[in-house]
């Protein structure tokens, strides 16, 4: 069974800044200092658990093009068991329906993943945190 709670504790925001460690910095090399930012205390956090385990984590953030989701992480032995799906409806079932348009950067890789989620590409591609990303703006429905 998947669940997703919004993140209240600084035990549950430790718990996700693990999870991120694994998936970004230690998996896909990314540089600490680019990973944990100023936003994290800005941004609204999640923790996904499977069975009762923190398995991912997601967070989403204003910016001045509207809401942007981010650092979406999901260890390795959980992956393609629905739990990034999960993490993507709780984020757009929080977020206020008054912040302009909601947007993401998509590792290339994932992108159809997001297109399912309702996700379109938007722009060319660009590197970030040395991984290719695409531009991606949810289309509502």
């Amino acid at each position: 069974m998947i669940t997703i709670d919004k993140i209240t504790t600084t035990e549950a925001l430790e718990w996700a800044f693990e999870i991120r460690k694994k998936v970004f910095v230690i998996e896909q090399q990314v540089d600490p200092a680019e990973e944990y930012d100023e936003f994290e205390v800005v941004s609204t956090h999640y923790l996904a658990f499977q069975d009762g385990h923190p398995v991912g984590t997601a967070r989403w953030r204003t910016t001045d093009q509207g809401v942007k989701l981010e650092r979406f992480a999901v260890l390795e032995g959980a992956r393609n068991e629905g739990v990034g799906t999960h993490l993507v409806k709780r984020c757009l079932q929080d977020i206020p329906k008054d912040q302009g348009k909601i947007y993401l950067h998509a590792q290339i890789q994932v992108i159809p993943f997001y297109e399912l989620l309702g996700f379109e590409v938007s722009g060319e591609e660009f590197i970030e945190a040395n991984i290719r990303h695409k531009k991606m703006i949810y289309k509502e429905a």
